[in-house]
Parts: structure tokens; sequence; C-alpha cells
């Protein structure tokens, strides 16, 4: 027997993934619903070999339905998610609402699986930021080992983490620099995106940190541990698919490179990469459409008494989104609900 499941925002870059991961994963699904606001409504998209039209979201009865996975953004979760978990429909969120309520666990299932336990509170589960997800996979392991103090991190994000808009855009923006007169101008993001970065994703906050900067520190301390100091630099690259990040890590105790690189290497949802020589290391193109983080440049920081630096690289749709929503959902039925 297995579980019936909701994808709520099923036509979005995100939902989509939502569905193809359940399929490839063989998520023991009995009925699965695919949800989208009505000026989706009535659109396919694929589940497996199956063809599914999409249901109208605000009219959507949740009562006996097992898990909901959330793709919809901030609003309107604030809206459906109560109404799901009402019915004892458990939702998995990937929008940001949630994700600091102390009532809410917000979960990596290689890093604090035990935390899905804590879901009854409100009936719901939150899913990180997409560049917290892959950070955190890699901290973890290490951090058991040898204790981080202190985390200074620079990301490189793809445009997929803005949506389709911000994808269109790029590929325009990069067509436009070709034919003169077909230049586009900025318009998901402040800047121009092809052949530029942009040091800025979410809004700005009073200190001069951006809102994702924010989310970075604050996910990694519920996650992983408050007592790890965090400070992030959040840039946007021209990148379709694929988060990077360049990765500094302050410990309590020593820990050579060496070991850490085996400790990486027996980590759970970690691939390491990283041969000394050209191309021995994983870019983000190379990690698309993989369940993998990525972990290469691993070395040691002379300038810091216990330190070390590596590179980290992630498909965001998948572990930073949909992959990550999905193992949640697998560690809630092995833990919890125990059908399938």
């Amino acid at each position: 027997m297995g579980y019936n499941v909701v994808v709520a925002g099923a036509t979005g870059n995100v939902g989509r993934e939502m569905l193809n991961i359940l399929a490839e994963r063989g998520f023991p699904v009995d009925k699965i619903a695919a949800l989208a606001s009505r000026k989706s409504l009535g659109t396919e998209v694929s589940f497996g070999d199956k063809t599914l039209t999409t249901e109208d979201l605000d009219t959507f009865d949740f009562t006996g339905w097992d898990i909901a996975l959330f793709a919809i953004g901030s609003d309107a979760t604030k809206k459906y998610a109560p109404k799901a978990a009402a019915t004892g429909c458990v939702v998995i969120d990937n929008s940001s609402l949630y994700r600091y309520d102390p009532k809410v666990p917000l979960v990596v299932p290689e890093v604090n699986p035990e935390a899905v336990l804590g879901y009854k509170a409100k009936n719901i589960i939150a899913n990180p930021n997409c560049s917290t997800a892959q950070m955190v996979v890699a901290l973890k392991p290490l951090h058991d080992r040898a204790r981080i103090k202190r985390v200074v991190v620079s990301t490189y994000q793809s445009v997929s983490g803005s949506g389709k808009e911000a994808i269109d855009e790029l590929w325009d923006q990069t067509k436009g620099m070709y034919v003169p007169g077909q230049e586009v101008a900025p318009s998901v993001y402040p800047k121009q995106i092809a052949f530029n970065v942009i040091p800025h994703i979410d809004v700005f906050l009073e200190d001069g940190t951006t809102k994702e900067e924010w989310k970075m520190v604050a996910e990694t301390k519920k996650i992983v541990d408050p007592a790890i100091k965090v400070t992030a630099t959040c840039v946007r690259v021209p990148v379709f698919v694929g988060h990077s990040e360049s990765i500094n890590i302050e410990f309590e105790d020593h820990l050579d490179e060496a070991e850490a690189r085996d400790i990486l290497r027996e980590a759970p949802g970690i691939m390491v990469i990283d041969k000394r020589e050209a191309g021995g290391y994983i870019t983000p193109v190379e990690c698309v459409g993989d369940y993998a983080t990525f972990i290469s440049r691993i070395r040691q920081d002379s300038t810091i008494d216990n330190g070390l630096n590596l590179w980290c690289v992630s498909d965001n749709l998948r572990k930073g989104a949909a992959l990550n929503a999905v193992q949640i959902a697998e560690t809630l039925g092995a833990r919890v609900l125990k059908k399938g």
C-alpha cells in the first residue's frame, strides 16, 4: 500500500522536478494529484510514464491525502498549507514561509532526519533554502568530527533559482548581445545577468546583508548547530541550473584535509571529485540532473589554526528544492507514516 500524494505548483520548475523525482525514486504512490493555479488549470504534466492534468488548487479537497509537496511560493502557501494540514495531510513546503517557525521542523534528511518527528505541531515540514541545503550536507559530517566554529561562504547561484522568467531573461539577453537592436533590458534582475554577476539575491536588510545571506545563517543554525557562526555573500551568476559555493570552515579541532576527504567520501548524499589537475573538479553544468552534492578543491587553510576550504556544487532544482522535499517525504514515511 502506498501514499496519496499531492504536488501543488506542478507546472513550475520545482513542481515538475518533484513529479519527476517521485517517479524516478519509485516513491510508493497509490494516487497522485497535480495542482496549479487557475491560470494553469488543465495543463498536462508528466509523472513517470503517465500524463496528469492539473487540478484547481483553490478548490481542491485535501481530505484523505497523506502528503502534499508545496512549490507555490510563500503567499499562496500561507493560504493553502493550513487548509491542507487541517485535514491531516502533511505539508512539505518549499517556500520560506515556515522555515523559521520554531514549531515547524526544517529538514535536510542527510543532516537531521530525526527532526521530521516535529511535524505534528502544525502538520507542516519546511524545506530549506537551496543554497543552504547543499552546504549543510557538506558541513554536517565534518562538524561531527571536529566541531565547526565559523563558516565563510560565497555563493554562485544560477538563474533557475529565480524561476522560469529568469531563465528566459538570461537566454534572451545572451542572444541579444549578438544581434544589434535586439538587446534585452533587465526585468527580473536589477542589472544585466548575461555575461555578468550580480551580488544581490532577495531584498536588502538594514545591516547591508541580503535576505538570501540571512537565510543561510539562520537555516544553518537551525539545521546543524546554533553555535556555528556563518557569514555569507550570495551572488547570482549567468548559469541556467546548478549552484556553486566556495566554503571556508574554521574548526575547534584540527582536521587534516586527507581525513576530511575520506569523511566526505563516506557521507550520505555527497560525491567527492577532487583531483589536483585541470578538470579535476565539478562545475555546475556537470551536476545538472544528478542527486548528489559534489565536493571538490578540498584543501587546508593555512591562515588559521584549524581551517579548510572546499568547493560545493549541486543541482538547485533537485537537492536545493525538489529532491530534498521528496527525501523528506521518504523519511516521513519510513519513520512515521509507514505505508508502502
